[in-house]
């Protein structure tokens, strides 16, 4: 099934504490109970898909990991009683625990009921298994849409020709790197401020706003859905109090040329000062979206698939983190608006921290997460920053002040 990419790896490190935990969700709400056998069918779809694949360590020294069809599943994991509204995200933030891309199972699909009579129906998987992207492309998978495939699925190379070309490109690289000097170890920003005692990380919300506004409002100001999303979300961090003069944000980019289940994003960035709107935030985006991060002082990215994990943790460590995240998701597939007979009456992507503690909180203050799903934009909003964005109703408020003072309507789930 082929072999780990530098990114997937990176990921599969931060399952092993060496970086910020992340796992990717989809999270589906109905307005009535979602029929049990219908999760069923679900289920077993996505265990014999794309999510359905483990990792697997080669004893050839330099050998990438590789990926090994995987069918074990965890049942689905139902929810107790039914979940007040107002208990919905915490529910969900709670849904990525234990899972285990390389020695277990790296997704999960729960459920659970809710008071107002509806459903909510989470699924979760490892970001080593998939990016943002590709967790859509494998619910439409599984629910019947465009079928894709996982990474490599060719003919794979034996572990020993796969060394040779690594260290090959590892050891061309480096001596060209090294003909500029010794490179410098990469410089990590850190937090201006200790993190205060607090029990949580994180807090979450999530804004349903009408698509014919969000776009009629981006026009309005001269840029489009994409920058004003990236205008709202340091909008929300400036609100928050945060002290420095320029936010830098990071943007993921969709590198894919064909639809697969996998990592197959780059990384770019801009930096955003009070006085940018929608159209200056236009044209910075559209600058940084032609040069992607790189590996630093030159050197080749495969040297950290080649090395031990806690050296690669710590040649890479912070990569891609700045203040905040924005990961414009794009529009979902029309199979994701509805599950089965039950219409959806939302449907959100984002990225959630299991197991992610005050003590260890990353650069990143707050991330957003945009998706539009048929008529509707849907924002997803993940605080890393306890200690000015103290609980999920200040970040829902700061959230619906940000939206509101753009010219949106918006509710929040």
């Amino acid at each position: 099934m082929g072999r780990l990419s530098v990114i997937d790896e990176i990921f599969l490190r931060s399952h092993r504490g060496l970086g910020t935990p992340i796992a990717l969700q989809g999270l589906w709400r109905t307005a009535d109970r979602v029929d049990p056998a219908l999760l069923v069918r679900v289920h077993a779809a996505l265990r014999s898909g794309p999510l359905g694949r483990r990792v697997i360590r080669s004893r050839v020294p330099g050998a990438r990991r590789a990926w090994r069809p995987n069918v074990r599943a965890d049942p689905i994991l139902r929810a107790e009683g039914v979940v007040p509204v107002a208990g919905l995200l915490d529910w969900a933030d709670a849904q990525g625990a234990g899972l285990d891309p390389e020695f277990g199972v790296g997704w999960r699909l729960s459920a659970a009921a809710l008071e107002d009579g509806g459903s909510v129906v989470s699924l979760t998987c490892s970001h080593a298994l998939a990016d943002g992207r590709a967790l859509v492309l494998a619910v439409d998978d599984a629910l019947g849409g465009a079928r894709v495939r996982p990474p490599g699925t060719h003919a794979p190379e034996s572990d020993w020709s796969d060394a040779r070309r690594q260290w090959s490109i590892v050891l061309r690289g480096t001596a060209a790197a090294l003909r500029h000097g010794i490179p410098r170890q990469p410089a990590t920003a850190s937090r201006d401020e200790q993190p205060r005692e607090t029990d949580r990380a994180t807090h979450s919300a999530i804004l349903q706003c009408p698509a014919v506004e969000w776009d009629r409002v981006a026009e309005r100001a001269g840029g489009t859905a994409n920058s004003l999303f990236i205008h709202l979300v340091a909008t929300i961090l400036w609100d928050s109090g945060f002290p420095g003069g320029t936010i830098e944000a990071s943007l993921p980019v969709d590198t894919r040329d064909e639809p697969r289940v996998d990592n197959d994003l780059a990384m770019t960035r801009v930096a955003i000062t009070p006085a940018d709107t929608p159209a200056t935030i236009r044209t910075l985006a559209r600058s940084a979206y032609e040069r992607h991060m790189s590996a630093p002082s030159g050197m080749p990215e495969e040297l950290l698939q080649v090395i031990p994990d806690r050296w690669a943790y710590a040649l890479s460590k912070g990569a891609g983190e700045l203040d905040i995240l924005c990961s414009n998701i794009g529009t979902l597939p029309a199979s994701l608006r509805a599950l089965g007979p039950h219409r959806c009456t939302g449907v959100a992507a984002r990225a959630i921290h299991p197991g992610l503690t005050p003590g260890r909180l990353p650069r990143t203050r707050l991330s957003g997460y945009l998706c539009r799903i048929g008529d509707d934009y849907v924002l997803s909003l993940v605080s890393l920053d306890p200690a000015r964005i103290e609980s999920a109703d200040a970040l829902r408020e700061s959230a619906m002040r940000a939206v509101s003072s753009a010219g949106l309507r918006a509710y929040a789930w």
